[in-house]
């Protein structure tokens, strides 16, 4: 008897508790089409291995024709090392973006300062 790829793969969302619509976000694709991927008989292997890595689970246990644990090990890493990576830029941006911020409030300062003495532009000391 042949397997039932969608029924495998909505049996292991559902018994782990998977959000569809979080599994779609992650996929980029909308809810209906996760729920057409549980009526087909066949999957292609790309799109089986790409909801495993949307769920982070390892579907080589029910595919092992297709899958090794491996290749999920590793794009689960590769996939850190990109969270990693996001991380850092958002680290990065939020330091210029203070940055900006904190010498945005300084100008502001310094003209409320000029305004209160009746000073122009020019005539404030650096």
């Amino acid at each position: 008897m042949d397997k039932h790829y969608g029924e495998i793969i909505e049996k292991v969302m559902r018994r782990n508790g998977y959000s569809i619509s979080e599994a779609a976000r992650t996929m980029k694709v909308n809810r209906r089409s996760v729920y057409n991927w549980f009526d087909q008989p066949k999957l292609k292997d790309n799109l089986i291995f790409k909801i495993g890595c949307a769920l982070r689970y390892d579907f080589s246990k029910e595919f092992p024709e297709l899958f090794t644990t491996e290749d999920f090990q590793k794009a689960f890493s590769n996939t850190q090392v990109k969270r990693t990576n996001v991380v850092d830029e958002l680290e990065k941006t939020n330091y210029w973006k203070d940055k900006y911020i904190s010498l945005l409030e300084k100008y502001n300062a310094m003209l409320t300062y000029q305004k209160q003495n009746n000073q122009g532009p020019f005539d404030y000391a650096i």
